[in-house]
């Protein structure tokens, strides 16, 4: 069943998916494909195998054995869920190969430009599934069991599941050869740059999406529609590539929200047992999103079987539970993972809830779940109370960073004490009890009226994944900043004159850290304008060509 028996590393292919020789990987027709989707998979039941990977298109994208019987197992509703007709839902599994495809070069420009939320997984992939299960005489067993599956690194999940929609029914119905036509057209599609609003047609319909970029502002706002009077049909436009309906998802644990939010900040290990892989990957993907602007730096599994690779590692009593969201299916999970903190249940009226013994730092918003609640009550627009859930969680997660941010600003060295011909001064290091004696007049009170022990939840965040994760990536990003003033000071100043009396050694070395200073700058890993990145290399042609000629055909050769 298994059409992935070829090895060797991905090459470039003709439009129908045959290996082509030469090395035209970067301007290969897929790279538009890739942009979007690593490969999409059709998972089926077979009476002897089980689970089998029946196609994977492109065909020779290359997944290991085990990443093939992940997809398989994770692709599949467990057989305590029961889930006849259509479903969807998601997973996310571990990559376990590092490499990555060749023609990937436009990943530094998506990521510097795209929120930290929404920037490709590195090391995992997410698997975006509609699964069908109907009754069927001509089939053994009695039942069409069949799964279309796409895998992206890319955590849109509204795009991904509006896609399934339109082209699993049509898949369903004619197979491999529509499988074959959609891929065709994703590759049509323009790359997902952050800050456009995009055209992407598939099956007869047209799609309108915002990339969200880090300009954005975080409110939630409705897409304006871009060029709608040049298509037919009018485009179908999605409100987000990636928010989830958050009320309807976080409904049955609305008076568990606050304290949901604080186990998701501190990153505690956590099961979400639901009744069906659908509602189970919606409450892990709304729970991870409630940092939002913050990225979820640790690990979550959307659904979670018995059958994945990494069941014992999470599951084992001999250490602490790991910094992970579970969500899962089986009944069996509720006595394998009986010794961890925190297990919200969910789906079962009489059963629904979160069994923790940890206690909020921080006193509930009653005036918030009040008027959430009335408004269910009386029926009020979902899109009203979503918004105003969602923003109520911004302005938290907001509100608990602003005062870091602040702090770590005042570890930059000062812009004037950077000079062109002296390496820069370090950024100073982050002293957590210097920061917690800043809370007395910058806390988090000016922007959030929530009373409680805020310096207590500081100090557990410290602890947790996501400080590590936010304080090295601030740290990048003000090195890179550091690196592009430095980098601006020198093309303000007089190379000419610097040059003066400078040794050959001198000047080549300069020659060499402005290349590569260049080199980053194209990457997009220095934030730095195009007319200081032209003023560089200027200076780099001025320093090359003050130099003995067989030192410029070294450092220039033709």
């Amino acid at each position: 069943m298994d059409s992935l028996s070829s090895a060797g590393p991905r090459r470039p292919r003709d439009r129908l998916g045959v290996r082509s020789s030469g090395s035209r990987a970067a301007a290969t027709p897929w790279a538009r494909f890739s942009a979007w989707l690593e490969c999409v998979c059709v998972v089926t039941f077979d009476l002897e195998l089980g689970q089998a990977l029946e196609l994977v298109y492109p065909g020779d994208f290359r997944l290991t054995d085990k990443e093939k019987s992940s997809i398989c197992y994770l692709s599949f509703p467990d057989s305590h869920s029961g889930c006849l007709g259509d479903t969807q839902f998601s997973f996310r599994i571990r990559q376990c190969r590092g490499q990555r495809s060749p023609w990937r070069a436009d990943d530094g420009r998506y990521d510097s430009e795209a929120p930290v939320t929404l920037q490709r997984e590195s090391a995992h992939y997410f698997g975006y599934v509609y699964f069908r299960q109907v009754k069927d005489s001509s089939v053994k067993r009695g039942y069409f069991q069949k799964s279309l599956v796409l895998v992206s690194r890319l955590p849109f999940v509204r795009l991904f599941q509006a896609l399934l929609s339109l082209v699993a029914p049509e898949f369903f119905d004619k197979l491999a050869p529509c499988l074959e036509a959609v891929c065709n057209e994703i590759d049509q599609w323009p790359a997902p740059v952050p800050g456009q609003t995009l055209n992407l047609p598939v099956v007869g319909v047209v799609l309108q999406v915002h990339i969200p970029s880090r300009a954005d502002k975080p409110e939630p706002s409705p897409l304006k529609q871009c060029g709608q009077e040049n298509l037919l049909p009018a485009p179908l436009v999605l409100t987000s590539v990636h928010e989830l309906d958050l009320l309807r998802c976080l409904q049955p644990v609305l008076t568990h929200v606050q304290t949901l939010w604080e186990l998701m900040l501190l990153g505690e290990p956590l099961v979400v047992l639901a009744p069906s892989p659908a509602v189970s990957s919606e409450m892990v993907l709304a729970l991870t999103s409630c940092l939002q602007p913050l990225r979820f730096c640790c690990d979550y599994r959307p659904y979670f079987t018995i059958h994945d690779s990494e069941f014992k590692e999470f599951t084992t009593r001999t250490q602490a539970p790991p910094n992970v969201v579970l969500g899962v299916t089986n009944p069996f999970f509720i006595k394998t993972l009986q010794h961890w903190p925190h297990i919200l249940r969910v789906g079962e009226p009489k059963m629904s809830g979160l069994y923790t013994e940890y206690t909020a730092h921080l006193r509930r918003d009653k005036a918030l779940l009040k008027r959430l609640l009335k408004g269910l009550q009386k029926k009020r627009p979902a899109g009203v109370l979503t918004t105003l859930l969602r923003r109520h969680l911004l302005e938290l997660t907001q509100s608990f960073i602003i005062p870091l941010e602040h702090y770590m600003a005042s570890l930059m060295p000062l812009q004037k004490s950077i000079t062109p011909w002296k390496t820069p001064p370090q950024i100073r290091p982050f002293h957590q009890d210097d920061f917690l004696c800043s809370l007395e007049h910058a806390g988090p009170q000016p922007t959030c009226i929530l009373k409680g022990d805020w310096l207590g939840l500081y100090r557990r965040f410290f602890k947790s994944p996501h400080f590590d994760g936010w304080y090295r990536q601030r740290r990048r990003e003000m090195a890179r900043k550091l690196e592009a003033l430095h980098l601006e000071a020198i093309c303000e100043a007089n190379v000419e004159t610097w040059m003066q009396g400078k040794s050959e050694v001198e000047v080549v070395d300069l020659v060499l850290k402005l290349r590569e200073k260049l080199v980053r700058a194209r990457g997009h890993q220095l934030p730095v304008k195009e007319e200081t990145l032209q003023r560089a290399r200027l200076c780099v042609e001025a320093a090359v060509h003050s130099l003995p000629k067989d030192l410029q055909a070294v450092l220039c050769p033709p």
